[in-house]
């Protein structure tokens, strides 16, 4: 029976934790649960050992436990911390022991697999501090579960939370059963092809709180970049904070996030810089306008992202016009770099979507067209264009995602062989 040694720190996503565990115990796994004093103010000491079986550990200087930080990490066959909050994850970092899960880190025995799953605010995730403790953690060999994105306890929006729990629980057994997870990218099948797809919507910041952003999910996004990974593609996913992301028991893709329009022309920039993609997929729903200025009962007040306008009763927001990123695409990643774009019409005729598709054409190979009438519960219909000399060719119709992602990759790979 595999011995796991289960931490938690204090984190709301403790009451995931507890999940895990009970599918671990399921699974006929023993498992001995330690937690920090944060952690027993979510989830109490009657719930861990009532899933368990077992008292849950909590003092390093309890009485007949002294060595517990010892004997209880040379039994495990597996450690795993989860939640793992920022200042569990520092502290580790820097060789702190000033609790049983630090002393417990130091006795650890790096022979057996140690498993963090961080939980924490978007903030505290991206910080200089946890980015470096986490780069450090990984260089001793401990493996991460990375949390994945979308609304968090607090409310606001971004990466940090934790990971689903049968994720979780899936990466877990094939731990102890022997199967360790790929740690490095496989080579692609493709020939080394590096696809950058964007996906989901941007927001345009009022002031500190309010924002305005469109109804893109990032589904699409999600499921071309899965296909492009699966079939052997090397695959950058940049995608919206509150965007669909892909499962993380697919196929290896790196993600970045992005929130406001800035942010993306930022990371673009950066991305394509160099010649370092043979392909962009440019889903991203990118507004076309920019806040301006805001009038407030009469009163012009410049943008503030660090402070909350009074409300008045009168609020006007002066917007103005963003720049095509689409257009732009080619100058900074190379014209040999292959564009796809998107175009989305609302109830268009025939010859109006295909006059709209044409607006685009010149900054892309290839273009999507999507009209709102089609896309609906189980229905996502587009039309794929090829572009040349300034004109438009209809290449291929789809009814849903799935077919989308797949014709997509079939018109790019023959794009990639004629070059």
């Amino acid at each position: 029976m595999p011995e796991i040694l289960f931490q938690l720190s204090g984190s709301i996503a403790a009451y995931k934790a507890c999940h895990v565990v009970s599918r671990l115990v399921q699974a006929g796994c023993a498992v001995q649960t330690v937690a920090t004093g944060a952690a027993l103010t979510f989830v109490g000491p009657a719930t861990l050992e009532g899933l368990t079986g077992r008292p849950v550990a909590t003092d390093t200087f309890a009485a007949g436990s002294l060595m517990d930080h010892i004997h209880l990490v040379r039994r495990a066959d597996l450690v795993v911390l989860c939640p793992a909050t920022a200042n569990t994850i520092n502290r580790l970092a820097a060789g702190i022991a000033d609790d049983l899960i630090g002393t417990m880190f130091l006795a650890y025995d790096f022979r057996v697999p140690y498993v963090m799953v961080p939980a924490m605010n978007a903030a505290m995730y991206e910080h200089p501090a946890t980015v470096a403790a986490l780069e450090r953690l990984r260089g001793w060999g401990i493996e991460l579960i990375e949390p994945s994105a979308g609304s968090l306890a607090c409310g606001e929006i971004g990466p940090g939370r934790l990971a689903e729990p049968d994720d979780i629980v899936a990466h877990l057994l094939s731990r102890v059963h022997g199967s360790a997870p790929t740690t490095s990218r496989p080579e692609p099948t493709r020939g080394g092809i590096r696809v950058l797809i964007t996906s989901g919507g941007t927001k345009v910041p009022i002031d500190g709180v309010r924002a305005i952003t469109n109804s893109s999910s990032g589904r699409t996004g999600a499921t071309i970049a899965t296909h492009f990974a699966s079939a052997g593609y090397d695959v950058t996913l940049l995608h919206a904070a509150d965007a669909e992301v892909p499962d993380p028991r697919a196929e290896p893709i790196t993600q970045r996030v992005y929130t406001t329009f800035d942010d993306l022309a930022g990371a673009l920039a950066e991305l394509l810089a160099g010649g370092r993609f043979d392909v962009v997929i440019h889903l991203a729903a990118v507004s076309d306008y920019d806040v301006d200025h805001v009038v407030v009962d009469g009163t012009s007040v410049a943008v503030d992202t660090t402070s909350k306008l009074d409300t008045g009763e009168v609020m006007e927001v002066h917007l103005k016009r963003t720049p095509k990123l689409l257009t732009q695409l080619k100058e900074l990643g190379g014209d040999d770099l292959i564009v796809v774009g998107f175009k989305l019409t609302k109830g268009a005729s025939a010859d109006e979507r295909r006059t709209s598709v044409q607006t685009i054409a010149g900054g892309a190979d290839l273009v999507v067209h999507n009209d709102v009438t089609e896309i609906g519960s189980g229905r996502h219909g587009a039309t794929i264009y090829r572009s040349s000399a300034g004109s438009v060719e209809a290449v291929a119709e789809v009814a849903d995602n799935v077919e989308l992602a797949s014709a997509l990759e079939r018109e790019v790979g023959a794009l990639v062989a004629s070059c």
